[in-house]
């Protein structure tokens, strides 16, 4: 199965202006073969401290955005959505996966980066390990500050194949990003395909570096600080054929 990354920048709090700008980026990744297409977290709107501004409901705008564009290109589509399911008091960081024929799957962020206040802004989900089959793909969701939790990977790894991050990761911390992916790859004996936003938003950088790692942590493709689209075949067998052949997860 192909993977894409949809590295591209963000029209700070504009959900129209945004959707539109990565609508053509999401095309390109489905006309090269890609079947999952993975687009960054808070993808339409980045990642701002005014939750109130931008959450929507489960259904909402960028959810049906999703929805739709799954159903047009025949792909899989994911990005990260703030969410406000009725009756909840603050929103969540959801990551919503849409399927070629009106699947919906949704992962709600379990670690809100307490060090820019996210967990003020956003509630914490309860579901540690959602996976989906996409294509044949044991594929399981995760958000930024979640790759920083080894356990959170470990637990999902023997039903796992490849696992999605979609993220708003800072320059800042660039060499934590692209070490950490290549981490869980190794420990996980895993596909990861990382998804970062480049630009800027609020007062972050944003350096991309949006790869797709394989089970033994070699990058398959890699992005620089620029809109593109990386992507990469992963395969289910390649997981299973190492795993067989150094079971080090019988050992934890």
């Amino acid at each position: 199965m192909r993977v894409a990354g949809v590295q591209h920048d963000i029209c700070w709090e504009d959900r129209e202006s945004t959707l539109a700008h990565v609508e053509p980026m999401v095309a390109a990744a489905a006309a090269g073969g890609a079947r999952l297409v993975v687009l960054t977290e808070m993808f339409a709107v980045g990642f701002t401290p005014h939750a109130e501004r931008v959450a929507e409901a489960p259904d909402g705008p960028t959810t049906e955005w999703l929805a739709a564009r799954a159903r047009a290109h025949d792909i899989w589509l994911c990005g990260s959505v703030p969410v406000l399911p009725p009756g909840a008091e603050r929103p969540f960081n959801r990551l919503v996966l849409a399927g070629p024929r009106g699947e919906l799957a949704s992962y709600d962020k379990v670690h809100p980066f307490r060090y820019a206040g996210e967990d003020r802004r956003f509630a914490s989900g309860s579901e540690r390990a959602v996976t989906v089959d996409v294509d044949g793909t044991r594929t399981t969701l995760t958000v930024c500050y979640d790759l920083r939790f080894a356990d959170q990977y470990w637990q999902a790894a023997p039903a796992t194949d490849l696992y999605v991050v979609a993220a708003n990761w800072p320059a800042a911390r660039r060499h934590h990003w692209r070490s950490l992916l290549v981490a869980r790859a190794i420990e996980d004996q895993a596909y990861v395909v990382g998804v970062n936003r480049v630009g800027t938003g609020g007062k972050e950088s944003y350096a991309g570096d949006s790869c797709v790692v394989d089970p033994w942590g070699e990058v398959l493709a890699q992005a620089a600080g620029i809109e593109t689209v990386v992507s990469a075949e992963v395969d289910p067998a390649v997981v299973a054929r190492v795993r067989e052949e150094y079971p080090f997860m019988a050992d934890r």
